[in-house]
């Protein structure tokens, strides 16, 4: 997704924040449907590592991916501070799960730079870009390159 999709009328981006271990993420508020806590997910025969399973959420069933696992980041228990964020991926709904969600805020589009070849382990193919508030550094990601096009497939195509 193009930086200028997500920017708003201001030159400034919304954005969902929220930590996977030390690090913190953001994501463009349009992408999110809603925030819940953890869910046991029903796991699914086959389905890649990353892909806890499906919950069913107000009648529709939804696979919940835990973005640790997709990033290659080290796993931790899940905690009271777990949630499930809900986004829309390109044409897809799907849950991902965050260690927590910290804060809603407002970016301007001159803090954000491009991304840099690779931060922790997370390929810059996540990316969208960083951005600074204060002191801080947020890693913005492009849900849409979370799920390759044959993962997407697999999904959309997988009986539940």
């Amino acid at each position: 997704m193009a930086m200028s999709q997500i920017k708003g009328d201001s030159g400034e981006i919304q954005l969902v924040v929220f930590r996977l271990g030390a690090e913190e993420y953001g994501v463009p508020i349009t992408q999110v449907q809603e925030i819940n806590r953890l869910l046991t997910p029903t796991k699914i025969p086959q389905a890649p590592s990353f892909v806890e399973g499906i919950i069913n959420l107000r009648g529709k069933i939804i696979p919940i991916i835990d973005l640790k696992k997709r990033f290659g980041l080290v796993q931790e228990e899940h905690t009271a501070n777990t949630r499930i964020i809900v986004v829309n991926v390109e044409r897809h709904t799907v849950g991902i799960i965050v260690d927590a969600v910290t804060e809603v805020l407002r970016m301007p589009q001159s803090a954000i730079e491009p991304p840099p070849p690779m931060i922790s382990t997370i390929s810059s193919d996540y990316l969208t870009g960083v951005g600074k508030v204060d002191e801080r550094l947020l890693i913005l990601l492009d849900l849409d390159k979370i799920l390759t096009e044959r993962e997407k497939a697999e999904l959309q195509a997988r009986p539940l």
